[in-house]
């Protein structure tokens, strides 16, 4: 009976990285490397990081609270003092200096010398966008589905509070009074990002865009100016593009923008030689995206371009986003996953789409823009 074969011997980075974090999860160590000076900034720094993954959800908390006693816009009118401000937010005293601290404390505002409180940029930054508050009072529903993490990993929950919120993640047709709440939902985030989108797109040629997924038509409302004359569609299910065509008309655009209603398993109207699809394919998973990008192909006229924008896994410097936020904000909506820019490059190739090319956005970390081409006249 011949000996079983010799273990392989692990390669040296695998040993040093072992050791590595043998001695980084040695209490005795971490002492020793905040104190030592050349090691001394980069463990305090590790130490900063550990504890703010570990509190993270308390940061989130005090942006709600800022958000929800409308502290940012108060504070847009001028700086205050803290009895002034616990007037206003109809807090006492001692508990709006614990908002107030909390929130300096995070950049959200600032203490000036004499005492009172200003807006800082991050502050700032949110009166002047209301999608991120609503993003963050949506938050509350992402909280109660990741009470149980590990539940939701192994599929032990019952129906998620965001998989009743967005009712088309589990299939099927959506009622009108379904679609009201993330239609607006969708129309902020989706007007966070529309110049952006438009901006790295190049619009010549173009006479006929279709938006897919468009909901209620933020994003085709931000690319009417930059589209004088052409024709533009917007396709959604029937009972979002109801609603799209009542908020168009309200702003103007009714006669411009045609709204459709349908279901793109059975297919997409024909002759757009631009569609579009703005934070729609990380909703789904991978067998309807594949669908989708078929139809897209099929309805696009020769020589078309799809126009794919979407916060994306792995992009640099923004991988939180892509990978830990979205990755777990998909799972507890059920449907989708976030994928690389390769990976959508793949999937449109698939679909017939022949050559995929990447153009540049201002801020990748909220929306990366893949316009894939179809050959032919």
């Amino acid at each position: 009976m011949s000996d079983p074969p010799a273990a392989r011997p692990r390669p040296l980075s695998e040993r040093w990285l072992a050791l590595r974090n043998r001695l980084v999860a040695s209490p005795r160590f971490q002492r020793w490397a905040a104190g030592f000076p050349l090691t001394r900034r980069i463990a305090r720094g590790n130490t900063r990081a550990l504890f703010d993954l570990c509190a993270g959800f308390v940061y989130a908390q005090v942006l709600t609270a800022c958000i929800r006693l409308d502290l940012f816009s108060i504070l847009a009118e001028g700086p205050m003092t803290i009895e002034a401000l616990a007037v206003r937010l109809g807090l006492p005293p001692e508990k709006a200096r614990t908002l107030l601290l909390a929130a300096r404390s995070l950049d959200l505002i600032r203490a000036l010398p004499d005492g009172r409180f200003a807006l800082a940029d991050l502050g700032a930054a949110v009166t002047g966008n209301p999608g991120i508050a609503a993003m963050v009072e949506h938050h509350a529903l992402l909280y109660a589905d990741l009470a149980d993490p590990v539940a939701l990993l192994q599929g032990r929950t019952e129906r998620t509070r965001l998989s009743s919120y967005w009712p088309y993640a589990e299939g099927g047709a959506v009622a009108p009074g379904e679609a009201a709440p993330y239609g607006a939902l969708m129309g902020t985030s989706q007007a966070m990002i529309a110049q952006d989108i438009i901006e790295a797109c190049d619009l010549r040629g173009i006479r006929h865009w279709m938006d897919v997924g468009g909901g209620e038509g933020a994003f085709l409302e931000a690319a009417a100016p930059h589209l004088p004359g052409r024709r533009l569609t917007l396709f959604d299910l029937p009972a979002v593009a109801e609603r799209a065509g009542a908020r168009l008309g309200r702003v103007g655009l009714g006669d411009r923008i045609a709204c459709i209603g349908g279901d793109f398993h059975t297919g997409l109207p024909e002759g757009a030689d631009a569609i579009s699809l703005v934070r729609v394919l990380h909703d789904h998973d991978d067998a309807p995206v594949r669908a989708l990008l078929r139809a897209a192909y099929a309805a696009l006229a020769p020589g078309g371009r799809l126009v794919i924008a979407e916060p994306m896994a792995g992009t640099p410097g923004a991988e939180p986003v892509g990978d830990a936020y979205f990755g777990f904000y998909l799972l507890a909506m059920g449907s989708g996953r976030p994928r690389t820019a390769d990976e959508l490059s793949r999937l449109a190739h698939e679909a017939g789409f022949a050559a995929t090319k990447e153009r540049k956005t201002r801020r990748p970390l909220l929306a990366r823009v893949l316009v894939a081409h179809k050959t032919g006249r």
